[in-house]
């Protein structure tokens, strides 16, 4: 039990203090305490929080739900409370041994719990290596270069600030050199947790609701298939203390557990938070065999490989999305829901990563993708493998037409000759074409809807649209390449009457022609004017 002196020197208790600071859905600011944070988001008011980093967004999130429902299952309730006082009261239930709320507070005696940082009794961390005077410094980008995100400049940081920071670095980071291990739900060291889901299109009480709703339903399922406890297992991490040289077996934890990574202490000399941070010899939680399979909400598995989805630096393109969306190379989370919303509900599939490489940071990567009413019904339908063919059809139509507009630009630059072997042609060609697959890349969803919930013949068409567009897009890219071609006058003329020969060759035929429609399409088209009266053939 907690005596006296250490109630005293508990500091920035989030149960009571207004520390977070948030957006109600009309835009007012409010500063607020956990518990009526919680109550915020139960009631649908809160919009965002401003203070919060991109690269933040899903670890808070995950933090947010993983907590209400936690507290839900403890209370046997499965609806959130409204007012923040019930919040408080089962925020307080789940730390019994605790009374004074030390566990909710961001500062507390080293040897007690505090906010996502163990108790280490008998150390002294102002000892430890190393001293943080910087919030965005404890977090987990690695900002070395200086170039996108500067490093160490939250020198005068809100509280909040270092909360958001914390969580970030206890809840998303990867291996970072000796004694530096990253959290169980990740495949490996230099992956990432990513974060992938379905969600309403408005504010963040209402994913925050549905998520929780999800949970609690799968709770059980997760206990089962991912060898967690059912019950009595250790939910809260920061609450048992930790030396660095032990570690908690998946199988003594709650299914919905919180975990940490890292040996961290703050500290508020003067009333400014600075971090004590040191290694372990060990990893917080024996995982390293799950490959990051723990059951996590928002983290799709590899279904051939049973590994946690790695997400690469080129982030959540369409094919990744494609293939989270209506593959089935992947099983996805408890956040992945298709089925029980309203008819008329704007739902949007969400998916969220900072990238890590080996001592770097490959970039945070977030999409949100539309699903109408139709894709989802068609999605949870048994119609899944029907859109992923489509899909899977416009990304080989994709690949196809990039490689014949590499072709066509390698010709271009090589003044018409045979650029075989040229490293510094091709990797000028590629450099041209890159551009239409990434143009390719931010409609390929809004034109995927269109193709999907046409009807009957209308489906032909729509596609044969489509692919006429790809072709007039990559033709575009190959004329804005002729003012970087050949200059002189009888290269320029070869260079370009070849590239253009060259692509309009690619798009009619060959021993195996990529696009049959417009084969077929053009053959129609040259019939109807062979066929045309005189004088009307130049109209067909």
């Amino acid at each position: 039990m907690p005596t006296s002196s250490d109630s005293a020197e508990l500091f920035f208790d989030l149960l009571h203090e207004p520390l977070i600071g948030w957006r109600d859905t009309h835009g007012e600011m409010h500063q607020s305490n956990l518990p009526e944070v919680l109550a915020a988001l139960a009631a649908n008011q809160l919009r965002d929080f401003p203070r919060l980093r991109p690269h933040q967004r899903h670890p808070w999130h995950a933090f947010l739900v993983q907590l209400a429902a936690i507290a839900l299952h403890h209370a046997g309730q499965t609806q959130p409370w409204l007012l923040a006082a019930d919040w408080r009261e089962a925020l307080m239930a789940l730390t019994p041994d605790e009374s004074d709320g030390a566990p909710w507070c961001l500062v507390t005696p080293p040897g007690r719990p505090a906010l996502l940082q163990a108790p280490v009794p008998g150390e002294n961390p102002a000892s430890w290596n190393n001293l943080l005077h910087a919030a965005d410094a404890l977090d987990m980008l690695v900002t070395s270069k200086n170039h996108d995100v500067k490093a160490a400049r939250a020198r005068h940081a809100q509280v909040d600030d270092w909360l958001f920071a914390l969580l970030s670095l206890q809840t998303q980071e990867g291996f970072l050199g000796a004694g530096n291990y990253g959290i169980s739900r990740m495949n490996g060291g230099f992956a990432s947790r990513p974060g992938v889901g379905v969600a309403t299109v408005g504010a963040w009480g209402q994913r925050w609701q549905t998520d929780i709703a999800s949970l609690l339903a799968q709770r059980e399922r997760i206990a089962t298939n991912y060898g967690l406890a059912h019950e009595g297992g250790h939910a809260l991490l920061w609450l048992l203390p930790w030396s660095g040289t032990e570690a908690l077996a998946l199988e003594s934890l709650d299914p919905l557990y919180i975990e940490i990574c890292r040996r961290v202490r703050l500290a508020a000399p003067q009333g400014r938070i600075q971090a004590h941070t040191t290694g372990s010899k060990v990893a917080r939680i024996a995982a390293k065999d799950s490959n990051g399979v723990t059951g996590d909400a928002w983290t799709p598995i590899e279904t051939a490989k049973g590994k946690a989805l790695t997400v690469s630096r080129n982030g959540f393109d369409y094919k990744l999305m494609s293939e989270l969306i209506a593959g089935d190379g992947y099983t996805l989370g408890a956040a992945w829901r298709l089925d029980g919303w309203p008819q008329d509900a704007a739902l949007q599939a969400i998916a969220q990563a900072t990238v890590r490489g080996q001592g770097k940071t490959e970039g945070y990567h977030e999409r949100r993708i539309p699903l109408s009413p139709k894709l989802r019904r068609l999605l949870a339908g048994g119609q899944r493998q029907r859109v992923a063919a489509l899909a899977q059809k416009r990304i080989q139509a994709i690949a196809d037409m990039r490689k014949l507009l590499w072709n066509s630009l390698a010709l271009l630059f090589a003044n018409g000759e045979n650029s075989s072997g040229n490293d510094a042609i091709s990797n000028r060609a590629s450099r041209f074409a890159q551009p239409f697959e990434q143009q390719e890349d931010s409609r390929f969803f809004d034109d995927l809807a269109h193709h999907v919930e046409a009807e009957g013949d209308q489906q032909d068409a729509v596609y044969l649209h489509w692919l006429l567009g790809l072709a007039q897009r990559a033709e575009a890219v190959l004329l804005q390449a002729f003012d970087a071609g050949p200059r002189s006058g009888l290269q320029r003329y070869k260079a370009r009457s070849a590239a253009l020969s060259r692509f309009h060759g690619g798009l009619r035929g060959g021993k195996k022609p990529p696009f049959p429609e417009l084969l077929a399409h053009y053959a129609q088209q040259r019939a109807a004017r062979a066929s045309a009266p005189e004088g009307q053939a130049a109209h067909v």
